[in-house]
């Protein structure tokens, strides 16, 4: 089906975003925060891969592999889902102490 061809597309060019994104942060907070969530688009690019080759099923390889492939997706959404709500807030403080931090610089350089 092509919307899960496009589903799996849109997950993956999400998780490269987010890897590019841990490359380029310094705050340590942030790149658990950006690898928690390249962890839930890696396990949707799996985990819709999986529905993709269930529903075209062409043996029964396929479907074995579909159903490991879609629990190992599920698996790494869930955990990538736990560890964006445990960093979430370390993200949101390390932000606001940066932010504070500049703010501050721009005061005494003015």
């Amino acid at each position: 089906m092509a919307i899960f061809v496009f589903l799996i597309i849109f997950s993956l060019m999400f998780y490269l975003m987010y890897k590019v994104k841990y490359f380029r942060t310094q705050l340590p907070a942030e790149k658990k925060w950006l690898s928690a969530k390249s962890s839930i688009a890696l396990g949707s690019f799996v985990f819709f891969f999986g529905v993709n080759s269930l529903i075209n099923p062409l043996s029964t390889v396929a479907i074995v592999v579909g159903i490991i492939l879609l629990l190992v997706g599920l698996g790494s959404i869930w955990a990538g889902y736990k560890a964006y709500r445990f960093y979430l807030p370390f993200a949101i403080e390390e932000a606001e102490a940066v932010k504070e931090a500049e703010m501050k610089e721009k005061t005494v350089t003015d």
